[in-house]
């Protein structure tokens, strides 16, 4: 099994243990939606994670992982359906260009989200600001891919189902990574209100 196959089984089985739930906790639900107004997207983002209202409970660190770890989950599953329409047979050659690009810059933003979600985990220690800006820059380098992505298709001259498909993809990956931005960067002012920097502090 190849690496990238092993990295996507391992995440949706991070994913499945995440969402895991017995029943939804109100108080949990009401917290995610209350973050979620703070985003670019809220109502694609309570969608998103309100399957992981057990494991988020009230917690900014939680939310953020869940956030992130949709993000790439769903980056991954765009890149990958990109990456076979560009093989598929009758496509016009602008059409071919365009979703090859688009399966190149779809692969970057996988190769951008997967750095982001270990440098998450590295949030807690001293050095917040550091391992924030890690996870930020790189986060907003697969925004910045995902958006070449869609711009290759911004053409009049692009239409029919091949840019419908490949923009429903594009245009979802690049919501919930940018919900994901936002949710990451109101955990760490959460995580500097509390004292980050002292021994004794941990934020859930």
């Amino acid at each position: 099994m190849s690496k990238s196959k092993i990295l996507l089984v391992h995440l949706f089985c991070s994913l499945y243990l995440l969402s895991a739930s017995s029943a939804p906790n109100p108080n949990a639900s009401s917290f995610i939606e209350a973050e979620c107004l703070a985003t670019l997207y809220p109502s694609v983002c309570i969608q998103s994670l309100s399957t992981f209202s057990k494991t988020v409970q009230k917690s900014p660190k939680q939310l953020a992982r869940a956030a992130l770890s949709v993000g790439l989950s769903r980056a991954q599953s765009g890149s990958a359906f990109i990456s076979k329409m560009a093989l598929m047979r009758g496509l016009k050659p602008m059409e071919r260009s365009a979703v090859k690009d688009c399966a190149a810059n779809m692969a970057s933003a996988v190769d951008q989200l997967s750095r982001s979600l270990k440098e998450l985990g590295r949030m807690g220690s001293q050095k917040l600001s550091w391992h924030q800006s890690n996870v930020e820059s790189w986060i907003g380098a697969a925004i910045t891919f995902q958006q070449t992505c869609i711009d290759g298709f911004s053409s009049p001259t692009m239409a029919g189902n091949v840019k419908v498909a490949v923009m429903k993809r594009a245009l979802d990956c690049k919501q919930v990574t940018s919900n994901a931005l936002v949710l990451i960067h109101r955990y760490a002012a959460a995580k500097r209100k509390h004292g980050a920097f002292t021994k004794t502090a941990n934020l859930p």
